[in-house]
């Protein structure tokens, strides 16, 4: 957890500050050095257009994750209190939030992703609220059956007994009960929104030209894989290394957000080190 946690901190800090890391701005261009190798001038090379790539590299990752976090910040907006009203009230609402989420699920996520940015138009912003959009049946299914458990525990109806609202029940007492697991849910979704928007840029839906992005620097660099391979290796590894490092990091945090995953010293250790504490 620390590895995949430092690992994550040290990636969102380049990227926070890639004004004041990166020595060339994302779009400055210089022809004489085009598909040039890893020098002092250019840490990790220049594209075709002359462009440096470790620049590049810190504004795309910006670009990659601020808009990875839109499209889980757009899920949270429209399936939390979807997902709330439908396990809190049920009966019709709770149906036809059903039958739309089955929907949704019935087409693959990155297909359904191509057909909403097909119909808004090519560019990040219609990407994130397209993928927003197809994320938002997992969270929904998720809240609902955690509200189904809370609103049937004794605090909720001792809530309703007193006379809270039902509102104020959901948004201030059932929501709060259900926040680790969804928080561990949204962190895993974040690590599926870089890839899936490293896809439609890779595809030519995503960002548009110049702006940086590591799906589309993927799609520039696999050109040129035989002249200059660090122009695809550098942000395909920049994917993997975040991805994968989400995944653990959420692997960790659920393990240790479940009582029963966490594993208690074994008695015989435990009586060792009170007896070693019980030696003047």
């Amino acid at each position: 957890m620390l590895v995949s946690g430092a690992v994550l901190v040290i990636i969102i800090f380049c990227c926070a500050l890639a004004p004041v890391l990166a020595p060339y701005s994302e779009s400055a261009q210089d022809l004489s050095s085009s598909l040039g190798p890893p020098s002092p001038r250019h840490i990790l090379g220049a594209d075709k257009m002359g462009r440096d790539l470790y620049s590049r590299l810190l504004y795309g990752g910006r670009v990659t994750l601020l808009s990875a976090l839109g499209v889980v910040l757009l899920s949270v907006l429209i399936a939390v209190p979807l997902g709330l009203f439908a396990g809190y009230y049920g009966g019709l609402f709770d149906s036809i939030a059903g039958r739309f989420c089955d929907i949704l699920l019935s087409v693959p996520s990155l297909l359904l992703a191509f057909i909403f940015v097909a119909a808004l138009g090519r560019g990040i912003t219609n990407a994130v609220i397209a993928l927003g959009i197809v994320y938002v049946p997992m969270l929904t299914r998720l809240v609902r059956s955690l509200t189904l458990i809370e609103k049937t525990k004794t605090y909720a109806e001792a809530a309703e007994s007193i006379g809270f609202s039902r509102l104020y029940i959901m948004f201030r007492h059932i929501l709060p009960n259900c926040a680790e697991t969804v928080m561990v849910q949204l962190t895993l979704d974040l690590a599926y929104a870089v890839l899936d928007l490293a896809a439609l840029s890779f595809l030519g839906l995503g960002v548009r030209p110049p702006t940086a992005d590591w799906g589309a620097m993927l799609d520039e660099g696999r050109n040129f894989l035989l002249q200059s391979p660090l122009l695809a290796l550098a942000p395909g590894a920049a994917i993997v290394i975040t991805v994968v490092s989400l995944n653990i990091f959420c692997d960790c945090v659920s393990q240790y957000m479940d009582p029963q995953s966490r594993t208690l010293p074994s008695f015989e250790k435990a009586e060792k080190k009170a007896k070693q504490g019980r030696l003047p």
